[in-house]
């Protein structure tokens, strides 16, 4: 291990004559020395910059290192520290790890201490160089993710623009159709293209764009899809139970489009022409550790056999999206009106 050229080293001690002999060991050790004899002076030193690693000894008059270490540590940048005692009583040296120290040498009157505080020394220096190395790299990758996550918010924010203007040009298209089938598809596109949307919406704003927080998801969702079917002159009421539940974005997006196509099914055909009824969405964690999501409604009834309803496009929709899920639709046969349920892994 080498030592960068004249490291410099501040020793504090207030025993002038053995602060001579550790200069005069450590200089030889390639270091560059400075003595302070008192503790006030020694963290003035500290806190005028340019001490590279303080070697602070236990006892000076009035005062011990354990009441330095303190002091120091709580300097900007401040420097690795090695406690240098001649007490043999253990607590000490664990007291100063424990206080901050890096390390701790026994200070033996032979004086074979002082090669060993040369190695201490350089071991300290070299740790404290890899700690900021660590610490550059650690603020170096938080910088790349916090731009990278940034930039993904933005990538979402235009995607979702993107969208809502792709769903109003199918809106405005739908609206211009004469042929009912043709409109009908249009709108329903529009309701898919719009359940997209609103998970890029919910990406820009979140703080973690890996997860999205389905209740609140869900809860725009289903507005939009009231105030969209209502106004194409379907009026139900859509009653949503949902737990707060983060959801990893590829499978919200599945979540999302396989809630709009059922309560757009439900809207079409579980009631006849001018009844009211409710569709209900509830969606929350079940008995083992998988989600369970329902849409039910009183109406006339469906068990998902047989020919389709309209063009079957939005059950094959459906299965897609379940699949996406790594899990498959049921119809609960029992349920007065049409009752689907999946339950899937986050």
């Amino acid at each position: 291990m080498t030592v960068p050229a004249r490291s410099r080293l501040l020793y504090i001690d207030d025993d002038a004559g053995i602060a001579r002999l550790v200069q005069r060991t450590l200089e030889a050790h390639g270091f560059a020395v400075e003595h302070a004899a008192d503790g006030a002076t020694g963290v003035a030193r500290i806190r005028a910059g340019g001490i590279d690693v303080v070697a602070l000894d236990h006892y000076m008059p009035g005062e011990t290192g354990l009441d330095l270490l303190p002091q120091i540590q709580a300097l900007p940048d401040a420097p690795p520290v090695v406690y240098v005692t001649g007490s043999e009583d253990s607590r000490v040296a664990v007291a100063a790890l424990k206080a901050g120290a890096v390390d701790y040498v026994w200070k033996d009157v032979e004086g074979t201490f002082r090669d060993l505080l040369a190695e201490a020394v350089r071991q300290a220096i070299e740790t404290n160089r890899l700690r900021r190395a660590k610490e550059r790299a650690e603020e170096e990758t938080r910088a790349a993710r916090d731009r990278a996550e940034m930039l993904l918010r933005e990538v979402n924010h235009r995607v979702a623009n993107s969208l809502a203007l792709v769903a109003g040009l199918a809106y405005m298209q739908a609206h211009s159709m004469t042929d009912p089938t043709a409109k009908a598809a249009l709108e329903e596109m529009q309701a898919r293209i719009t359940a997209i949307a609103g998970i890029h919406r919910r990406l820009y704003t979140s703080d973690d764009v890996r997860f999205v927080e389905i209740d609140a998801y869900l809860k725009s969702l289903i507005e939009e899809l009231q105030a969209a079917m209502k106004a194409s002159g379907r009026d139900h009421t859509i009653r949503l139970s949902a737990e707060a539940i983060r959801i990893p974005t590829d499978k919200a997006v599945s979540v999302g489009v396989i809630v709009t196509e059922l309560v757009t099914n439900a809207y079409k055909y579980a009631y006849p022409p001018g009844a009211h009824g409710d569709v209900r969405v509830r969606i929350g964690h079940d008995d083992g550790q998988q989600v369970s999501l329902v849409v039910e409604d009183d109406g006339i009834g469906w068990a998902g056999t047989g020919k389709p309803r309209g063009t079957g496009l939005g059950s094959r929709i459906v299965k897609a999206m379940a699949a996406d899920l790594k899990t498959a639709v049921r119809f609960d046969e029992a349920h007065r009106g049409t009752r689907v349920s999946l339950s899937f892994a986050l």
